[in-house]
């Protein structure tokens, strides 16, 4: 082959002028190279400078847009009895004040059917009320019988007492004078004795005998008699001593069944005074249960979404009626960051916002260049991770930053850059790569990086 082309290393191929052909001539030399190469190579040299320029390193959050106080969310109107929805008195996207009537409820329980039944239940503590005006006047007349029957046994204890003192007196006089009857029948006898001797002797007639024999049968007479009658003033002295526990047992038996009543009417009282207490609590339940059937506004707000409509629709205790969004609520964004950054975030901490809806430029690591942002600060952190794997955090306006759009609306997007510290781009780089969180500024660099942000 080489002999045919009579090609060899002393015969080389002879050099083709680009000048002999019209064809090189037309397209010329090509310099695409050459320029690819230079702008490749400035390029490289940009991109090494670039890495050692500064970026601001940030904690990207999303969240929503809500409100700082829960009493300013959204809320939904519950009832509070089960009932039947008779009348709607406003519609949806209205502006409503606080107190004023949203719908109207009618009775579905039967036992509160009856449309008197707060007057007759007014009626009935009334009448239980005069029962225990009755039960107590009747404690009243139980004690003054008492009292009295206290005073009777006072004064019958008194008598029995005279009359056991009386019965040992007569007593006292009955033994004197049986004591003389004694004395008395002795002397007659000695008498008697020393007349039958004289008789005997012829010194005293027969009738001066037989007077002292008569004097004997008197005196003996007199004896007998008068002990006779101590024996009846013994038995005076017990039956006056019996006496005294005869009216005690008597009065004790009448006290103790007045007592009972009285103890009785205060039973009745007592249980009167509750069975009163407890229609009174039901009368108010009662009233306060009618001023359920209207469902008014807890604040001044909008009517978002009727969950009730129609009319006649019977509702549960505690079923949703209707939502409200109050009227000015103080907004606030709350965000959700990573378990990772969370160390990172602390109360009081600056954070700038882009809002869905308003146009903006940011370059996060440039804060500087970004336009359509606002600034925030954080009020809140949960100490407890949320369902989704992340801490929620509650921002809320900067006092010291421009007001947010009047027409933020809670439940709208938005995005926060919480700002940390500058580093080269090689460095963020590197971080990002290695998942690494951000540097943590100091509260004085944070401080300067912010007033610079809203410059």
């Amino acid at each position: 082959m080489n002999q045919m082309l009579d090609l060899s290393p002393h015969n080389p191929v002879p050099e083709l002028s680009r000048s002999t052909f019209a064809c090189f001539k037309s397209i010329g030399k090509a310099r695409a190279n050459d320029l690819f190469a230079k702008w490749l190579s400035a390029i490289c040299i940009l991109m090494l400078i670039g890495l050692f320029l500064p970026w601001t390193q940030s904690i990207r959050a999303r969240g929503t847009v809500t409100s700082l106080t829960p009493d300013q969310r959204p809320q939904t109107i519950h009832a509070i009895i089960p009932g039947r929805v008779e009348q709607w008195y406003v519609q949806e996207g209205q502006l409503v004040q606080k107190g004023d009537t949203i719908l109207r409820l009618s009775e579905v329980k039967p036992e509160y059917f009856d449309p008197k039944l707060l007057e007759r239940t007014a009626d009935q503590i009334n009448a239980k009320e005069l029962t225990g005006r009755s039960y107590e006047e009747k404690v009243h007349a139980l004690d003054a019988q008492i009292d009295a029957l206290t005073a009777g046994l006072r004064i019958k204890l008194e008598q029995a007492q005279n009359k056991i003192l009386q019965a040992r007196y007569k007593l006292q006089s009955d033994s004197i004078r049986v004591v003389a009857a004694e004395t008395e029948i002795k002397v007659a006898d000695d008498q008697y004795a020393r007349g039958n001797q004289q008789f005997k002797e012829g010194l005293i007639s027969k009738v001066e005998l037989e007077r002292r024999q008569v004097a004997q049968q008197r005196a003996n007479a007199t004896l007998i008699d008068a002990r006779n009658k101590l024996l009846d003033a013994r038995n005076e002295l017990l039956n006056a001593q019996l006496e005294i526990n005869g009216i005690r047992n008597d009065y004790r038996d009448k006290l103790s069944k007045a007592e009972s009543e009285k103890f009785a009417s205060m039973s009745q009282m007592y249980t009167t005074e509750a069975e009163v207490s407890k229609m009174q609590v039901d009368l108010a339940n009662y009233t306060v249960r009618a001023g359920n059937y209207y469902v008014t506004a807890p604040q001044q707000g909008y009517i978002t979404k009727a969950v009730v409509t129609g009319l006649g629709e019977t509702v549960k205790e505690g079923d949703a009626l209707v939502s409200v969004m109050p009227a000015s609520p103080e907004l606030a964004v709350e965000l959700y960051v990573r378990p990772m950054d969370m160390p990172l975030m602390a109360k009081g901490q600056k954070v700038r916002f882009v809002f869905d809806g308003w146009p903006s430029i940011v370059f996060s690591g440039w804060p500087n260049t970004s336009y359509g942002t606002f600034g925030g600060k954080v009020v809140a952190i949960d100490n407890f991770i949320s369902p989704n794997g992340k801490y929620r955090i509650l921002v809320g306006p900067d006092p010291d930053d421009r007001p947010w759009p009047n027409a933020l609306r809670v439940g709208g997007g938005s995005v926060g850059f919480a700002l940390m510290k500058d580093v080269p781009i090689w460095y963020e780089l590197w971080r990002q790569i290695n998942g690494f969180p951000p540097d943590l500024y100091t509260d004085a660099q944070l401080m300067s990086i912010n007033a610079d942000a809203k410059r």
